[in-house]
């Protein structure tokens, strides 16, 4: 592939990322009122918070499980397909709708591993009718994403999903408070679902002599497990925390815990910016066996992720007491909780972009490296959370180990991924630069200065702001070259 055709390639993740990047910041002007309203005693509180999320658990990671792997997969199978495109994605679909329904209904008969604790009620139950629709928006998402429609996503999970769930959850209230949460949930899950049907049909139309065929399903099926595996034990490792804490903490310490996730996730969300885009641009290096220009998308992609979420962590960890706060005086505990998840989202940047390429080139071997992540994962936190028991500390001090214990599993996992992959492409992975070092110093002085001499709405109001200018402005004079800025670039050619 010739030098020009690499740079378009890096332009396109560059366009998809920036459409999503804004999307983080819509999606954040979103969530934050929505843990306003369901942190507060008087709405909801933190143990009706925490019985919400274990519910999420189970229900999002069933329906990531149904999705086989299709989120990051269809791009492959699109590319390689000779077959009309809605037909390739109908046979996608059929199986996530069959599986999907299936174990609704399990749940809904059993619904005692959404709620370890054993609390929920009529109207809880059935937030497992939400499993169906979350996985064929993810499946949708994927295709329009095929097509570097982009918009769609950010339109689907930045505003339709977190907005509608705000809205409702602050409805409810005075309707039915005590099913407020599960409520909106379900209506904002069905929401964002028509928000990606309508631009789905509208990009492939409807299948065109489509007749589903056992044998080929079943070949589509053995083929994507170990994809869908991967996919659903990467989402996992940001999930098992808050499942574990379930049967070691209380509703309330769950809570919490969820909100530092939930303000940890911010960063997370970078990471997306850029996922929809990258399989389809690796897929298509991959068919040409241009090994040089994957490594160099994964270096390119990585780097922006990791100088994005650094800031973005810079900038709520250190006010961090203020952050959690906001949403209510019982939630500052979670600080210490809150600074080891925004550290992990950092260094699980490496991870994510090796992995964007493995599951191509290396699926097998990527899903023993993501089983070994998770269960070292496991084993890190039931120990963390047995040994601050043992040593006579508080409900919130085992959400910090869980915490910590999912900082040093994304650490592994970065470190191997990266040298894997790196082997096989026999071309450099890393995506270190030493700009983030002095970008960081002068945003962590900035950081303590705001904390230490202002008042936490000050903090709050221009600490932040701060903390993000000045690390921007290193990073942007000392870290980023000519193709870093391309992000940046409305006018990229693509």
């Amino acid at each position: 592939m010739s030098e020009p055709d690499t740079s378009d390639d890096i332009a396109r993740i560059a366009k998809g990322g920036r459409t999503n990047f804004f999307g983080f910041f819509l999606r954040l002007a979103a969530r934050i009122p929505f843990l306003f309203i369901a942190g507060r005693a008087e709405a909801y509180g933190p143990a009706a918070l925490g019985r919400f999320a274990s519910a999420l658990v189970v229900i999002e990671l069933t329906a990531m499980l149904c999705t086989l792997g299709e989120k990051r997969g269809l791009a492959q199978r699109l590319t390689e397909s000779d077959d009309h495109p809605a037909n390739v994605v109908a046979d996608g679909m059929l199986v996530a709708l069959i599986a999907s329904s299936a174990l609704a209904a399990l749940f809904w008969l059993f619904p005692a591993p959404m709620f370890p604790g054993g609390e929920y009620s009529a109207i809880d139950r059935l937030m497992v009718i939400a499993i169906p629709p979350l996985a064929l928006t993810e499946i949708w998402l994927a295709g329009l994403a095929y097509k570097f429609n982009i918009g769609a996503t950010v339109r689907a999970r930045a505003i339709v999903e977190p907005w509608v769930l705000s809205i409702m959850a602050g409805a409810m209230i005075w309707v039915a408070p005590d099913d407020g949460l599960s409520i909106a949930y379900i209506v904002s899950i069905f929401a964002a679902a028509l928000t990606a049907l309508v631009p789905f049909v509208r990009a492939y139309g409807l299948p065109k002599g489509w007749r589903p065929q056992l044998g080929n399903i079943s070949r589509m099926t053995l083929r994507s497990l170990p994809l869908a595996t991967a996919d659903a034990i990467e989402w996992g490792t940001r999930r098992a925390d808050i499942l574990i804490l379930g049967f070691f903490a209380t509703p309330a310490a769950v809570g919490v815990y969820y909100v530092a996730q939930q303000v940890a996730s911010l960063p997370q969300k970078l990471k997306t910016s850029f996922e929809p885009i990258l399989g389809p641009v690796i897929t298509r290096s991959l068919k040409e066996r241009d090994y040089a220009a994957i490594a160099r998308q994964v270096r390119q992609v990585g780097f922006w992720i990791i100088a994005a979420q650094a800031g973005v962590a810079l900038a709520l960890g250190i006010p961090g007491e203020g952050v959690m706060g906001l949403v209510g005086p019982e939630f500052v505990g979670g600080t210490g909780a809150l600074a080891f998840l925004l550290a992990a989202e950092v260094v699980a940047a490496t991870a994510v972009v090796s992995e964007a390429a493995l599951i191509y080139v290396a699926r097998v071997r990527n899903l023993f490296l993501s089983i070994a992540t998770i269960a070292l994962q496991v084993v890190l936190t039931i120990g963390g959370i047995m040994l601050v028991e043992a040593m006579g500390f508080g409900q919130l001090w085992r959400a910090a180990a869980a915490a910590l214990a999912l900082g040093l599993s994304l650490a592994f996992a970065s470190i191997v991924k990266s040298i894997v992959l790196s082997r096989i492409l026999e071309e450099r992975v890393n995506n270190w630069r030493w700009a983030l070092v002095w970008a960081a110093a002068p945003a962590v002085l900035v950081g303590w200065a705001a904390t230490q001499f202002l008042p936490e709405w000050a903090e709050l109001a221009f600490g932040i702001p701060a903390i993000l200018g000045v690390y921007g402005y290193v990073i942007w004079h000392r870290g980023f070259g000519e193709e870093d800025r391309l992000l940046f670039r409305k006018g990229t050619k693509t």
